[in-house]
């Protein structure tokens, strides 16, 4: 597909489906630092749900909850539990981005709908991606309220001053999605098919494996670059896979993980740190192959050693990363924290300390 057919400027916005949306709010605002700075309820006059806008740097998550079992996407807490709903695209025409999709073979969800109120006009639609996680188009252009219709800046009342540190979370670096085995590569297709992105590496179960699990997982990017999505699959192995443990609790397909930017990991960590976040963590002994294997860093290896921060090189520079445990009961979806210096991977050095610290984490919970 041309860059001219559907032109993605960046993600919009990540939209949560949770239990109870305002005391998610809380828990992103005080462990990850977001400000909170609109909400959409029976007090806007929203009547099926209610909702709530973060913001830090260049990220806005939404996070809903429904206001009653008759909410038509309620089931999902049920079958789900909390996790990721839509990944929000901002096009330059949402009427065109939606036709030229289902031309091409997405699936509808939400036909073109332009949403007015006293700050201007939103413009929407909505298509189905893998499971039933979907992708809405979104122009703002001609609005210029806080967020959308209904949705109105928060009253101060409802979040006073507290002790948590700013995180400096700066933007959206990629989204990972986990499908079922033998479907990676037709969901690639449709990435590259339909929304016109194109696949820029792949990894075998020879690249992410350990002794007991592997999976397989390929790249697709949009948005010349800005828009960056890996797709998982486990891969036959002699124990149940991250993937498989992440499909069994969220009963099918969806987000795994998010990776946020920040320009200074290490302050970024110790204030998530401070905030209660809790992090994977490797043995020590990663730390003494990383001069030989990655080369000369800007930070203090003791620092990224306390921490638990990861790194890796490409032929493009190198990179530092780390992830946090699940964020919900369920062993679904947890977050990355990435710093970039010039490299443009996805830490694949990291892949095997990385997973056999997850695959520790599943041992714990007796599901490996």
């Amino acid at each position: 597909m041309s860059s001219e057919v559907l032109p993605l400027r960046r993600i919009d916005h990540v939209r949560f489906f949770v239990g109870n949306a305002r005391q998610a709010a809380y828990f992103y605002r005080n462990a990850f630092g977001f400000d909170v700075v609109a909400y959409a309820g029976l007090e806007t006059r929203m009547r099926h749900e209610a909702g709530y806008v973060l913001r830090q740097g260049n990220i806005t998550f939404v996070l809903a909850s429904p206001l009653g079992p008759e909410h038509p996407e309620a089931q999902r807490l049920i079958m789900h539990g909390d996790g990721v709903q839509d990944i929000a695209l901002e096009v330059d025409d949402v009427a065109r981005a939606h036709r030229e999709t289902v031309r091409r073979g997405a699936i509808s969800v939400r036909p073109p709908m332009l949403l007015e109120d006293e700050f201007g006009v939103y413009e929407t639609a909505t298509i189905r991606a893998y499971g039933d996680t979907t992708h809405s188009f979104v122009n703002r252009d001609r609005y210029k309220g806080v967020f959308a219709p209904g949705y109105r800046p928060i009253d101060p009342e409802r979040y006073h001053p507290t002790t948590f540190r700013p995180a400096g979370l700066i933007s959206i670096d990629h989204i990972v999605g986990n499908v079922e085995e033998g479907k990676m590569d037709q969901w690639v297709r449709f990435y590259q098919d339909v929304m016109g992105f194109q696949q820029l590496v792949s990894f075998d179960d020879k690249d992410i494996s350990t002794e007991y699990s592997a999976l397989m997982s390929k790249v697709v990017q949009g948005g010349n670059g800005r828009i960056k999505f890996p797709i998982n699959e486990p891969a036959r192995s002699k124990r149940r896979s991250q993937i498989e443990e992440y499909l069994n609790y969220y009963r099918g397909p969806g987000v795994q993980h998010i990776a946020l930017t920040t320009d200074d990991i290490i302050q970024t960590v110790r204030a998530l740190r401070h905030n209660d976040v809790s992090f994977l963590r490797v043995p020590h002994a990663y730390y003494d192959a990383v001069p030989a294997r990655v080369g000369e860093i800007e930070e203090d290896l003791n620092d990224l050693a306390e921490l638990g921060v990861l790194v890796d090189r490409d032929d493009e520079g190198y990179m530092l990363q780390i992830f946090t445990k699940p964020v919900e009961d369920r062993p679904t979806l947890f977050f990355e924290i990435i710093e970039r210096h010039g490299s443009r991977s996805f830490g694949k050095g990291n892949f095997k300390a990385l997973f056999e610290a997850i695959e520790r984490e599943q041992a714990l919970r007796g599901t490996l």
